[in-house]
């Protein structure tokens, strides 16, 4: 019974999950997520693709939406000048088939 509340839960969860809304923030102190955004593809952890309408993007699977408002955002980034720096480096990618995570150890960042 324990192990099927918790099933529950969990399908919950996943299903609650909506579009990754990105507020870009002025300072460092207001983000969440510390990103750096590569020159190569194989130098990311996460290669985003931006949606133009916010039904269009996925839940943690690098399609980002850019929302106006702080209040509307899922999470709250700031663009690092500094590999170093950054919690997620991130490569933007031409076409949506693109998208999605390299390096799965830094996916739980997003959630």
């Amino acid at each position: 019974m324990k192990k099927i509340t918790v099933l529950l839960i969990l399908s919950l969860v996943v299903l609650t999950i909506k579009a990754q809304k990105i507020y870009k923030v002025k300072y460092e102190s207001q983000a969440d997520i510390k990103v750096y955004s590569v020159d190569y593809e194989s130098q990311a952890d996460l290669k985003v693709y931006v949606v133009d309408y916010e039904s269009q993007a996925g839940s943690n699977d690098g399609k980002w939406y850019f929302v106006d408002y702080e209040s509307q955002a899922d999470k709250k980034v700031y663009f690092v000048d500094y590999e170093s720096q950054a919690d997620v480096k991130i490569y933007f990618v031409d076409y949506e088939s693109q998208a999605g995570w390299k390096k799965n150890e830094k996916k739980h960042i997003f959630y």
